[in-house]
């Protein structure tokens, strides 16, 4: 009968310990391998930057969900850059429940104690003009996610000792970097990969409202097109994985209350928080560049572990080459579904388009895909050249890729 019961406790802890790393896998793990700095070179020596703490955000509020500072990576911008500002937006995945949140706040991602004191900048970020030939000199500025809800919310969790401060994050550290010379830009960009990449949606009229008409200010969403549906709107299972978590991340933190009202006014809040019901009235030019076969998507919310308890999906969501015929018809779904969302949005001249066909997620920080010999390129175009040309008006840039697997540029992710 001890047995028995010792038994009996095993299953139910371990049936916890399960639930709670589908929850951390969801959140965290697979976004931040996916959030790589770039390929690893024998010699390759990044620009390592340090943390600044912004010291006037307590008195506002405006904390990391363990009520630490929040703060961000600036090198200072020179020469022809010395007035031009490009803030990128960290991402790092979303808490959704009062568990997951408190798991976060002891990790970066919920607060400034466990962030990295200096960190690479490469990519859209790097100091080289062979590395990012348009915004090398600019003043780049990473700002750290601590909040789990893409730079939104206004509320706190008393019992768990929670502070939910995402708005205000954003606003104080608006307020700061105005202060250290912002104010006066010539030309802004407002950038972010993952769920900064829904940040920079979700901002881009907020960044555009700090400055006046003879600033260019425009902003780049990488990787944030999340969809609430595809081909008949759930995924592998029947379930809607991404919008029961949003759902969660809403109701849980009070983003309600940051939404734009132009989409609050007719939708639902949960509907609020996915790009694809706030990117044609984005008021601020605005370029969406986003792999079609996204892998976070594929791995965390079309195809997660909890929704394939039989593991149809577990070779093909780790490494596209083993999926079956069947599996890339539901992925060619997706990707229809995606050039359905942003079918509106494209007519618009003021913005910009990079939809390649690649399985892959975050493509502006890491160095090989944002801008290198072998980089992703459509109609022999990189990344790079796209956004700086859309940017500095140089060209119309609507870059669509044909269907997988026609692209070989690609740098597409393989998990083990």
């Amino acid at each position: 009968m001890k047995l028995l019961w010792v038994g009996i406790a095993f299953v139910v802890v371990l049936a916890k310990w399960v639930n709670g790393f589908v929850e951390f896998s969801l959140n965290e793990t697979e976004i931040s391998l996916m959030e790589g700095f770039g390929v690893s070179k024998a010699g390759y020596n990044p620009l390592m930057v340090g943390l600044t703490l912004i010291h006037g955000a307590g008195a506002k509020g405006a904390v990391c969900l363990d009520g630490t500072l929040p703060g961000y990576h600036w090198h200072r911008g020179y020469g022809s850059g010395a007035n031009n500002w490009l803030i990128q937006l960290e991402g790092g995945g979303w808490c959704s429940n009062v568990r997951n949140c408190v798991y976060r706040k002891k990790t970066r991602r919920g607060s400034s104690t466990y962030m990295e004191k200096l960190i690479p900048f490469t990519g859209i970020l790097s100091e080289k003009a062979q590395e990012n030939p348009d915004f090398y000199n600019w003043n780049r500025v990473k700002l750290r996610y601590c909040d789990g809800a893409s730079f939104t919310g206004d509320s706190e969790h008393k019992g768990a000792q929670l502070q939910f401060r995402g708005e205000r994050i954003w606003w104080a550290a608006m307020e700061d970097l105005m202060s250290k010379g912002m104010r006066n830009a010539r030309q802004t960009l407002l950038s972010g990969c993952s769920a900064g990449g829904l940040a920079s949606i979700l901002h881009c009229d907020d960044f555009k409202s700090l400055f006046s008409g003879n600033t260019r200010v425009k902003c780049l969403s990488d990787a944030g097109l999340f969809l609430d549906a595809f081909v008949v709107r759930v995924d592998v299972s029947g379930g809607r994985t991404l919008r029961n978590l949003y759902s969660g991340v809403v109701g849980l933190q009070g983003v309600g209350k940051s939404l734009p009202r132009i989409c609050t006014n007719h939708l639902d809040p949960t509907s609020c928080f996915f790009p694809q019901n706030l990117i044609a009235s984005v008021k601020t030019p605005l370029f969406i560049l986003n792999a079609a076969y996204d892998s976070w998507q594929i791995q965390s919310s079309l195809a997660p572990p909890s929704a394939d308890p039989h593991g149809f999906w577990h070779e093909c969501r780790l490494n596209h080459a083993k999926c079956s015929s069947t599996q890339i018809h539901f992925l060619q779904g997706f990707r229809n579904q995606m050039l359905k969302v942003i079918s509106r949005f494209s007519r618009s001249r003021q913005n910009g388009l990079f939809i390649n066909s690649c399985f892959a997620h975050c493509q502006t920080e890491r160095q090989d895909t944002w801008f290198a010999d072998d980089s992703p390129v459509i109609r022999n175009k990189p990344i790079a050249l796209a956004v700086g040309d859309w940017y500095f008006d140089r060209a119309a840039v609507k870059d669509i890729d044909c269907p997988y697997p026609c692209d070989n540029t690609c740098h597409n992710l393989v998990f083990r």
